[in-house]
């Protein structure tokens, strides 16, 4: 079996352990992937904003590199749902657009493998995209009223010591969206801090996403709020990896 790994551009820059992470998980079950010599952008944020002309190359190259693979693995829900359901338009109907999977419904729909990491003893809040959710079918969006396996909640809840958090609103959109960020800033802060607010009521002391973009978002609002709930990547957990609590300014006082 031929597996591509692709990292999106903004993990391959600001995050690039979730992409180790992601390579140990895929390692582990006896996978070698192949990771084009020329990293590429999937074209997303071109695309969000309108630029689809500026996208096409990008879904052009993307293709072209995986084509011979048997499956496309990306730690990104995000990435993932505009390859798979938006490149019809870009580069029309293709076997690499229709064989990309996100990681967690990779190991659930095409490896049925759980991975198994050392125990991680917090309350996490799972922090559900809606790319995953209502693009990918991670899970059920409220709005559908149906049930549907959680596929990430489904991997994380049999690591020893894991304790999930109930969240009012558990499928709620944290307000990043790509450029909309910087379009709609008040909005998007207000959105973010929504999230932030449900998480740290409910007790979370880390909250895990498939998708590193949401958390990002989330994460520059705790820290500039100076709160100490940190933010994993469901890969990060899955590869045995602990969390990093920031120092608020208030224990530094108490010092």
């Amino acid at each position: 079996m031929r597996v591509g790994l692709f990292v999106p551009c903004y993990i391959d820059q600001f995050y690039p352990d979730v992409a180790i992470a992601t390579l140990e998980l895929l390692e582990a079950q006896g996978i070698s992937p192949i990771i084009p010599s020329a990293p590429t952008c999937c074209g997303q944020p071109m695309a969000n904003t309108g630029c689809v002309s500026a996208a096409k190359p990008l879904a052009e190259q993307f293709v072209a590199a995986f084509a011979d693979c048997d499956y496309v693995v990306c730690p990104s829900g995000s990435c993932t749902a505009m390859i798979r359901h938006h490149y019809g338009n870009l580069v029309g109907d293709n076997a690499v657009r229709e064989r990309t999977f996100e990681l967690c419904e990779f190991f659930v729909d095409v490896l049925k493998a759980t991975p198994m990491p050392a125990a991680f003893n917090y309350k996490v809040g799972l922090h559900q995209s809606c790319h995953g959710l209502r693009e990918l079918g991670l899970g059920s969006p409220s709005e559908l009223r149906r049930t549907t396996p959680n596929k990430v909640h489904n991997l994380l809840a049999d690591i020893p010591g894991i304790d999930f958090v109930e969240l009012s609103r558990p499928d709620e959109c944290c307000g990043f969206g790509g450029t909309f960020a910087v379009a709609e800033e008040a909005v998007s802060v207000m959105m973010g801090c929504d999230r932030l607010d449900d998480h740290i009521a409910a007790g979370a002391e880390v909250m895990v996403s498939a998708d590193m973009s949401c958390l990002m978002h989330l994460d520059g609002l705790a820290r500039r709020q100076q709160c100490r709930l940190a933010t994993m990547h469901v890969a990060q957990v899955l590869a045995g990896r602990q969390p990093r609590f920031r120092t608020t300014q208030l224990e530094v006082t108490a010092k």
